[in-house]
């Protein structure tokens, strides 16, 4: 890498995470074993990251909404500034929503929406990172061989810096699998995506997408078994990041 390309990557290309970084975790337990060894990991990653966290169990559709609601509300309050929020879900759930411990549904988009540029003033052009262990549909994979090939791109980019902040900008979606697909969570030891994404999280250094590559990689390489039959699964990731996030 020459001086040029190396000076590019300044402070001004990150994340300033030196303020309050925040934690939220909504996980219904019934009915979800291995859940609770979930939780377990997410505060000790939690711990690790210099997060303050909040947890609550078992929520109705509309209890997901006000927590959510209540959560952004105290930031809101707060004297000191927030320089990132986490907010894991864990339910069951179907492509685009979760079920409530009450049998009813809420739908994704409208807790994604709550922490928005335009709807939380505490977090705008902050990042905020939402990660959401349920399932997205009933399909299962089993897998393809892979055969070698090389693919490639170009991608363009846009030097003029915009006057406003686009209202859906510095919002980081991490799915335990892809659209129409189950998830997966052992009865004791929990979702294979939650505990691959901490031990990636606590032990790794570099900025969440890099590290969101990796969670990938292990993923993906596993080999579930599931009545006997071979699974694979993988997360999808969804960034409109505008800058490195480095949790550590």
């Amino acid at each position: 890498m020459s001086s040029e390309e190396s000076e590019q990557s300044t402070d001004l290309d990150a994340y300033d995470m030196s303020h309050a970084l925040l934690a939220l975790t909504l996980c219904n337990t019934k009915d979800r074993a291995g859940s609770e060894t979930d939780i377990k990991a997410l505060e000790q990653m939690y711990k690790a990251l210099g997060f303050q966290s909040t947890v609550k169990r078992n929520l109705t559709a509309k209890g997901f909404q006000e927590e959510l609601e209540k959560f952004r509300d105290d930031m809101e309050k707060m004297e000191d500034p927030v320089s990132c929020c986490f907010v894991v879900l864990m339910a069951h759930g179907e492509e685009g929503i979760l079920l409530g411990v009450d049998g009813k549904t809420i739908m994704l988009e409208e807790l994604f929406s709550m922490l928005t540029n335009k709807n939380s003033l505490a977090l705008r052009g902050k990042p905020k990172v939402f990660i959401v262990q349920a399932c997205r549909g009933e399909q299962k994979d089993p897998g393809e061989v892979v055969r070698p090939a090389e693919s490639g791109g170009n991608v363009f980019l846009s030097s003029e810096q915009p006057p406003k902040l686009p209202t859906y900008t510095d919002i980081l979606h991490v799915f335990a699998t892809v659209e129409g697909y189950i998830a997966y969570r052992h009865e004791e030891d929990g979702s294979f995506f939650i505990q691959t994404l901490v031990d990636v999280f606590t032990n790794n250094k570099g900025h969440i997408l890099d590290l969101l590559t990796e969670v990938t990689q292990r993923m993906a390489a596993a080999d579930l078994i599931e009545g006997g039959k071979p699974r694979k699964v993988n997360p999808e990731v969804q960034s409109t990041l505008r800058k490195l996030l480095y949790l550590r």
